[in-house]
């Protein structure tokens, strides 16, 4: 049984730190495919402020069993504090997509 695939969501302050990381977890193996969006917007509340900033979205295809992995290298090479990584567990798709995914070899 191939290994679950995850799309995790990553926000990057700018789209030097978003190449930086999606080179990173692409390059070490720990995602297959990392999509850039650019020209987000993000308004949230951090240490009693409610800020409005412009961001970079990562959008990251890696499995289960990479996860925890990821996670820890995104932690070290992230630029904020708190860095949002949410991973989405994907139950449906074009198969031989999800299988390149799941494909450590690939």
């Amino acid at each position: 049984m191939p290994d679950p695939v995850l799309l995790c969501y990553c926000s990057c302050p700018d789209a030097a730190s978003a190449q930086a990381l999606a080179e990173a977890v692409v390059g070490e193996g720990l995602a297959a495919c990392v999509n850039h969006l650019p020209g987000i917007r993000s308004t949230y509340r951090w240490k009693g402020a409610v800020t409005t900033d412009s961001e970079e979205l990562l959008l990251i295809k890696t499995t289960e069993a990479r996860f925890a992995a990821l996670k820890e290298r995104i932690l070290a090479l992230h630029p904020y504090e708190l860095p949002e990584l949410i991973a989405v567990p994907v139950t449906q798709g074009h198969q031989a997509y999800l299988d390149w995914v799941s494909d450590p070899s690939r």
